[in-house]
């Protein structure tokens, strides 16, 4: 299926979350002077207008990162991620808003690497031409990111970061996910890993949620963020998850200090909340 566009939800509560700890992660990663890889299965157009086109017809941004914009009294890790946002923007004005493999364009030096798969045709196009000249530090292919992914772990340097997110309009990528990781993990289990999923009311989320962690992963964490009580009848995303393998020990942390203040400035109503927990050996 390929009707999907991540355009309609560019800069939402979901995107807020996930790529403020993809920030956190690939931050941590530079400490560290050895190169690495950063590995995007599901990488859609790079970037996204926030004030004309697709975003605006549903305008979830407005309940998203607009809500940060202006915020003076951001905890630190936050303050930096809103930063990176202006950067972008290259203004104060709220214009446009990066998808993940630009958010980790801020953060890549030199020589590390990026591999971005993206399979519809339309945001390929978009992603191709946002890291054009790319050259050796940045591959674009149009590729179903789970097989993408097999090919590529072990990477050459031994260190990664993957993210996987897909739109989860077809059932069985919950079950992709799961196979996806396991096989991640007997092939680079030293990789970091990061899964976005939907909250939703669906039993394939909670199966979903049941199965990670039984992985069989050293360390994990996994984090939800609700913006509002989930729907009387049944349907719509309330918030999302982050399920992170391998993750930076400074990030449990880190998130106790911001997921109580997102959760309170993106809250639509009283059943806004969020949730952490995490393992180690």
């Amino acid at each position: 299926m390929l009707s999907y566009r991540h355009a309609f939800h560019a800069g939402n509560h979901a995107d807020v979350l996930k790529h403020f700890v993809l920030h956190q992660v690939l931050a941590y990663a530079n400490q560290k002077d050895k190169p690495y890889w950063y590995i995007d299965t599901h990488a859609g157009a790079g970037m996204y207008a926030l004030d004309h086109g697709y975003a605006v017809q549903n305008a979830e941004f407005e309940q998203g990162i607009a809500r940060l914009w202006e915020c003076n009294d951001l905890p630190d890790s936050l303050q930096s991620f809103i930063e990176l946002i202006k950067h972008i923007n290259r203004g104060k004005a709220l214009k446009h808003y990066p998808g993940s493999p630009a958010v980790a364009q801020e953060l890549l030096r030199g020589s590390d690497r990026a591999r971005l798969f993206e399979l519809h045709p339309s945001d390929v196009k978009l992603l191709r031409q946002h890291f054009k000249p790319a050259g050796r530090e940045v591959l674009v292919e149009q590729q179903d990111g789970f097989a993408g992914l097999k090919a590529l772990l072990p990477p050459p340097p031994r260190r990664a970061v993957v993210l996987i997110d897909p739109p989860y309009e077809e059932k069985r990528d919950y079950q992709r996910v799961i196979e996806a990781l396991k096989d991640s993990l007997q092939r680079f289990a030293t990789g970091t890993y990061l899964l976005w999923y939907p909250l939703l009311q669906r039993p394939e989320v909670d199966l979903l949620t049941d199965r990670l962690a039984k992985l069989g992963a050293a360390s994990w964490l996994h984090a939800t963020l609700s913006i509002h009580a989930p729907a009387a009848d049944g349907f719509g995303m309330h918030g999302s998850g982050m399920f992170v393998i391998n993750p930076p020990w400074t990030l449990p942390d880190t998130l106790q200090q911001t997921l109580p203040y997102l959760a309170e400035k993106l809250a639509l109503d009283d059943g806004a909340g969020y949730a952490l927990r995490h393992h180690t050996p």
